[in-house]
């Protein structure tokens, strides 16, 4: 269901800030920092999955001291929804990935069945590892396929949260911080 902008300041103001802007600029740091340690030989492809995770991606290759390619996917399961299903592919990879080192960079890692998915379409195409980095982990015991990520930047609890590429109904993703929405707005 479409929300207004309107709606989306609402669901802001009754939101609790989890992660502040600061807290989450330190993780990033250290994420950067174990990332370049792992694959500054690589000659690495970071893939970005978008639209989540265009602003950690964004965030982690500026902290990344080597030369590296970029290139993106998007995938989603969720659309407008807080909920959702089936992989939906709308772009594919356009750098050749066989015998290449991949990082693959998402905003969150919630039932981990899109990294799983994401994964193993970076393995069918040859790659030679495959990494996978999110700013986010959600701790539940729902996970599926993928149940924790390489490098992670913070943990959240089992709630809905957006913020710093996270979107709520594609609101939001723009907020520094990370935050739990009301439980009247789940």
């Amino acid at each position: 269901m479409a929300i207004s902008a309107t709606d989306a300041q609402g669901v802001l103001s009754r939101a609790e800030c989890i992660f502040d802007d600061e807290t989450i600029q330190r993780a990033l740091d250290e994420m950067g920092r174990k990332i370049a340690e792992e694959i500054q030989n690589e000659n690495p492809i970071v893939i970005c999955v978008m639209t989540g995770g265009l602003i950690a991606t964004s965030e982690i290759i500026k902290r990344l001291p080597f030369p590296l390619e970029l290139d993106y996917l998007h995938a989603s399961r969720y659309g407008d929804a807080t909920v959702g299903d089936n992989l939906s592919w709308k772009t594919r990879p356009g750098k050749l990935l066989k015998d290449r080192t991949v990082l693959i960079v998402d905003d969150i890692l919630d039932v981990g069945k899109t990294l799983h998915e994401i994964i193993e379409y970076v393995k069918s195409e040859g790659a030679k590892k495959t990494y996978t980095a999110v700013l986010v982990d959600k701790i539940h015991d729902r996970k599926e396929g993928v149940t924790s990520a390489d490098f992670t930047g913070v943990t959240v609890p089992d709630k809905y949260v957006f913020g710093y590429g996270m979107d709520y109904k594609q609101y939001l993703r723009n907020v520094k911080g990370i935050f739990a929405a009301h439980k009247d707005d789940e």
